[in-house]
């Protein structure tokens, strides 16, 4: 009995292996002796009927591919008749002073092949560094030779100069209270994507409103001058960090000078250090003696982030009188921002800059300075002697 179920056992289960394992699919069509056309064979079935017909392919659309500024394909060369070179920032960096190198390859902020003019890492300068000689009264551009194009002067932008009434209605015209127009002026100073931003303000007040703040405000001057040359306006009134710029009488938008748009901030090229292992004039003990004399100072004054700064030159000068070191608190400030501040200290204060540790700013009147006072004290001692 057992064997016999065992039997029947094997024999359904290689009965459902040959059903699994066969490929060919079931048909009854043979015992009818009927043959089914091509198009109706179930090899060739897969879920649709053909019609025998060659398939027509879909044209599929290209991908989306965003706006690229390596994609120049039928745009024109910018080209720019402003007579100046075109920098990042304009009053953070000094054409005068050579770097000792650069941090990356000279690629051109305002895109490749976007503007007429060689970028050399600094600047987009008018004239073409390349070009040694200039044949004729022209002068080279970066395009190429030729004569200049004759751009409009300052002065005969700006017409006649403004009473003291139109000057009051303009600045009443640009306060908080009466316009939300304002441009902010920070870290980096005033850079050449203002100059746009200048412009299309222009377009609909004579006057915008120009906010201050930050590492530039130490030279409030340099900001001035340089607003008043690269925009071709004037400053009609300026009171502490605030700044307001007219256009000119003779200003017309529509004939506004073409400026190109920097795409990225380029990177700042290497400079020479601060401060060296020994200050001029010093030995290395009496180096380390003024670090160590200037770090336990009082601290003149402590320097809040993104402020006005604008009062520190005249502060360094005034504690120069009694104090040959002065100690500035830059804490919370970042390390490029109190490092600004400091090379900007020892240029127009002037001084000699000690040391940055801790976060503080030490600068020394100067040997020569302080031996040229005790001169001066004893010739002015002798001379009301011999009276």
């Amino acid at each position: 009995m057992f064997r016999h179920v065992k039997t029947l056992n094997l024999f359904f289960q290689r009965r459902r292996i040959s059903t699994f394992d066969s490929t060919e699919p079931r048909s009854n069509l043979k015992r009818y002796n009927f043959v089914p056309p091509p198009t109706l064979a179930p090899s060739n079935f897969d879920g649709q009927v053909s019609t025998g017909r060659p398939e027509k392919r879909k044209h599929l659309k290209p991908r989306y591919r965003p706006p690229s500024s390596f994609d120049r394909d039928g745009e024109k060369v910018i080209h720019s008749d402003l007579p100046f070179d075109f920098r990042f920032s304009y009053t953070e960096s000094n054409p005068g002073v050579k770097p000792i190198g650069l941090r990356e390859p000279k690629y051109s902020p305002f895109g490749p092949g976007r503007v007429d003019r060689v970028w050399t890492g600094l600047s987009a300068p008018v004239v073409d560094p390349t070009v040694r000689r200039v044949d004729g009264e022209g002068t080279m551009t970066a395009k190429g030779t030729g004569r200049v194009k004759k751009f409009k002067s300052r002065e005969d932008i700006l017409g006649e100069p403004l009473t003291e009434a139109e000057k009051k209605i303009l600045v009443d015209k640009a306060q908080r209270n009466r316009t939300k127009r304002q441009i902010n002026l920070g870290r980096d100073g005033f850079t050449h994507n203002m100059l746009i931003d200048i412009h299309d303000n222009w377009k609909h007040t004579e006057a915008v409103r120009i906010k201050c703040l930050g590492v530039p405000t130490v030279d409030m001057e340099n900001i001035c001058s340089q607003l008043e040359e690269k925009s071709f306006g004037q400053i009609i009134y300026r009171q502490g960090s605030q700044i307001i710029l007219y256009r000119g009488r003779h200003y017309y938008p529509k004939k506004r000078p073409v400026i190109p748009l920097m795409l990225w901030k380029p990177r700042e090229p290497i400079y020479p250090k601060l401060i060296k292992t020994t200050i001029d004039g010093l030995t290395v003990d009496e180096t380390k003696e003024l670090r160590r004399r200037g770090l336990a100072a009082p601290s003149l004054t402590k320097l809040g982030k993104n402020g006005y700064y604008g009062n520190l030159v005249a502060m360094v000068r005034d504690a120069f009188l009694t104090d040959d070191i002065v100690r500035i608190d830059c804490k919370g400030l970042e390390k490029s921002d109190y490092r600004k501040i400091g090379y900007k200290l020892r240029n127009l204060v002037p001084c000699d800059l000690v040391t940055f540790e801790k976060e503080q700013v030490v600068v020394w009147k100067g040997k020569r300075k302080h031996d040229s006072n005790d001169e001066l004290d004893e010739n002015n001692n002798s001379s009301v002697e011999v009276e």
